[in-house]
């Protein structure tokens, strides 16, 4: 056995877990960590400006690519609290991320001693584990825990609390023979998958819901090799966004009350079986339930037991893992495809949607309406692109209007939805994907938000493109506020006195804070040059491998499609008459049935 500080052996221990990119601040009670990991040298640190943004960084950087688990370092008290956030948007997506803070010496934790605070107590209900460990002998054991449950069923986030004192006491550690615990996942079983099946057979139009489990099991090859063998219709949720690519025959479209397509919801409306696999039935998705569960059965899937039934009672359950439940089906369907009904004919149907319902992007006005964004950027980025956003009216257009191609295409701050989280989850998606075009989407308030963490970008060369469509309001607020008849408190414009040009009544100046920080900019006031920047933000990313902000001034009132209902969308701008007015759509316009 050999003696070392305990911190020396939790280096090794991430290093042998493979959790080797780190994103945090150092400070006093953090020092001995960072000691370790200077030693170490197999541990690659990005130094945040802010401790929530670097747990939005090692967020993106599990989200980027299957297996990743990024590493979030904070020194006590109020770096501690400054991660609640980022755990909070972690544990409401499933993801793996640890949050490794420091802490005052154990003998004085009840002593209300500087930036001493019981972060493990905060922490709990955002966690699968938070833990101040109180005895030096216990780090391995409880690292080795925290990777097992980060990996383990409903995947998510640990918080870890090392007191000073724990952190440099000598222990007895042989990273040889230390081995990862088993990773415990549900499976499906034969007769559970022949059920389901059952039911398929008895219904005429069937639909799979592809929920964000499919991407943490990285089995989005399964589900569409399932779909192809029962020609049945998939629609991902937003969290599982490119499972299968837009334009597959068989991608139905999105379904929901605010990131949607037209013939998404349509085709949604004319199933009776619904396949959920590794879904929540999340509020926006569904809508008022009565609409959405009218006349159809459901199955739901999910690896988390209290999931089921949560939402409404399905008619039928599993409690699986995504993966094993897809295999399980396969092997199912392929025993009894000849038995199955044809269902090419509804899987037509559904397709021949595509080319109706369309809304209008192709606006040609002054100041640029936000559709006319969403068209450049489809035809800029092409299909390998990486989306990064999280919430506001620029996510629920880009969701309406976008397109994705590959798992992990859309990068989505989902359920918590964290004004601020784009940028800097942008920063550790860049990190996790070198050689891949990431773009982040982003409104001005989401934007201003740790916007001082484009400096991250300069610093590390972290190169991506930001486009930020700024309409100098809280957009989706303000919309939401039109019930209440009310405008109040949501306008970011003001007469910038350092701005000059049509953008200085939009208030802050993000081309001049972005250069500040070492970035690069461009902003776009007229809509015929937002492809040419678009193009040029990548090319200049490229060249001097530092973020590229693309600001997009907007008009200032614009209200996207949404409603309370799948068959009750509000429609607030024109729609598409002609395929000209919408160029980028997957499919050209039809005549409507």
């Amino acid at each position: 056995m050999t003696t070392m500080r305990a911190v020396d052996a939790v280096a090794l221990i991430l290093e042998k877990e493979g959790a080797t990119e780190a994103f945090g601040l150092p400070g006093a009670a953090i020092n001995p960590l960072y000691s370790a990991l200077k030693a170490h040298g197999g541990i690659r640190h990005t130094l945040a400006r802010h401790v929530e943004g670097a747990s939005h960084m090692a967020d993106g950087y599990t989200r980027a690519a299957p297996g990743n688990i990024g590493v979030c370092l904070g020194t006590s008290g109020p770096a501690g609290t400054d991660m609640i956030t980022g755990l909070y948007a972690a544990q409401a997506d499933s993801q793996p991320i640890l949050c490794i803070t420091g802490q005052a010496p154990v003998a004085v934790l009840d002593k209300e001693d500087f930036q001493a605070v019981d972060i493990s107590s905060i922490a709990a209900p955002l966690t699968k584990m938070a833990k101040t460990v109180l005895e030096a002998a216990q780090v391995p054991g409880t690292f080795q825990k925290a990777f097992q449950l980060m990996r383990s069923s409903r995947p998510g986030p640990v918080l870890i609390d090392l007191p000073l004192d724990v952190q440099q006491t000598e222990i007895e550690f042989d990273i040889e023979t230390y081995e990862a615990l088993p990773v415990v996942k549900p499976a499906a079983t034969r007769a559970q998958a022949d059920r389901v099946l059952d039911m398929v057979a008895a219904s005429e139009h069937p639909i799979i819901v592809a929920g964000g489990g499919v991407i943490n099991a990285d089995a989005a090859d399964r589900l569409v090799e399932l779909a192809e063998l029962l020609d049945i219709p998939v629609s991902p949720t937003l969290m599982a966004w490119g499972a299968i690519p837009d334009d597959h025959p068989l991608m139905s479209g999105m379904v929901g009350i605010q990131t949607h397509t037209r013939y998404g919801n349509a085709n949604f409306l004319e199933s009776d079986l619904v396949i959920g696999i590794g879904n929540r039935w999340a509020n926006r998705h569904t809508g008022a339930l009565d609409t959405y569960r009218k006349g159809r059965r459901f199955v739901h899937i999910d690896i988390e037991p209290t999931q089921i039934g949560r939402v409404f009672p399905p008619d039928y359950s599993i409690v699986s893992d995504a993966g094993a439940a897809l295999e399980a089906l396969l092997e199912a369907a392929r025993a009894r495809k000849d038995a199955l009904p044809d269902f090419a004919e509804w899987a037509r149907d559904c397709a021949t949607r595509k080319g109706t319902l369309h809304r209008k992007t192709n606006f040609t006005e002054k100041p640029i309406k936000p559709q006319r964004v969403y068209q450049e950027m489809n035809s800029a980025f092409g299909r390998d692109v990486t989306y990064v956003t999280t919430i506001g009216l620029s996510q629920i257009a880009g969701a309406q209007m976008l397109h994705a191609y590959h798992p992990r295409a859309w990068i989505n701050a989902g359920q918590a939805g964290p004004l601020g989280w784009t940028g800097p989850a942008a920063l550790g998606v860049a990190r996790a994907l070198p050689d891949t075009t990431v773009v982040a989407l982003s409104g001005d308030y989401d934007f201003q938000f740790m916007i001082e963490e484009l400096a991250v970008g300069a610093q590390h060369r972290l190169p991506y493109v930001h486009v930020v469509v700024n309409n100098s309001y809280l957009g989706l607020i303000r919309q939401s506020q039109r019930p209440f008849d009310m405008d109040y408190e949501v306008s970011l414009a003001f007469d910038n006195i350092n701005a000059t040009g049509e953008s200085a009544g939009y208030g802050v100046d993000h081309v001049a804070v972005a250069e500040g920080l070492g970035c690069k900019a461009i902003r776009v006031e007229d809509p015929e040059q937002i492809g040419d920047a678009l193009r040029d933000a990548v090319a200049q990313a490229e060249e001097h491998r530092v973020p590229v902000v693309v600001e997009v001034i907007l008009e200032r009132v614009t209200n996207i499609a949404m409603g309370p209902a799948l068959d009750a969308i509000n429609e607030f701008e024109p729609l598409a008459e002609c395929p000209e007015d919408a160029p980028t759509a997957l499919t050209a316009l039809a005549a409507s049935e």
